[in-house]
């Protein structure tokens, strides 16, 4: 039986989310339900709307932060943003990080290591 599952995250900065779903081309909405196996469906203040049959929900949590809660069977949303949400997780962090030292006045450089990894160098003025 296929069900949504939460994996504990906790998603502080929306825009940074925003831009890590728009580079691997996905659309983040707002007060919709999030898609997944059949009929099964889970309503959402945001939800990340993929490409294939399901799509991530983002509720609320106590702490003010976002969880993520999809549901993973047959492997389409990892095949989208990554086990357990990695490449999702890791461009959010690059964002969040980029916007965050840009803020502080800091230069950001970004660069794609051969194994996928991003590495960002943050300089000084």
């Amino acid at each position: 039986m296929s069900h949504f599952t939460t994996i504990k995250t906790q998603i502080k900065d929306l825009e940074a989310l925003r831009e890590a779903c728009q580079e691997l081309g996905l659309g983040l909405l707002q007060d919709t339900e999030a898609r997944g196996y059949g009929s099964n469906r889970q309503r959402a203040e945001f939800v990340i709307r993929l490409k294939g049959p399901y799509d991530i929900a983002l509720a609320r949590q106590g702490d003010g932060t976002y969880g993520l809660s999809t549901d993973w069977w047959d492997g389409h949303v990892e095949q989208e943003v990554g086990t357990n949400y990695g490449r999702l997780l890791q461009l959010y962090a690059v964002h969040k990080t980029s916007r965050e030292a840009r803020r502080r006045g800091l230069t950001v450089r970004r660069s794609q290591r051969e194994d996928g990894a991003i590495k960002l160098v943050i300089g000084g003025l």
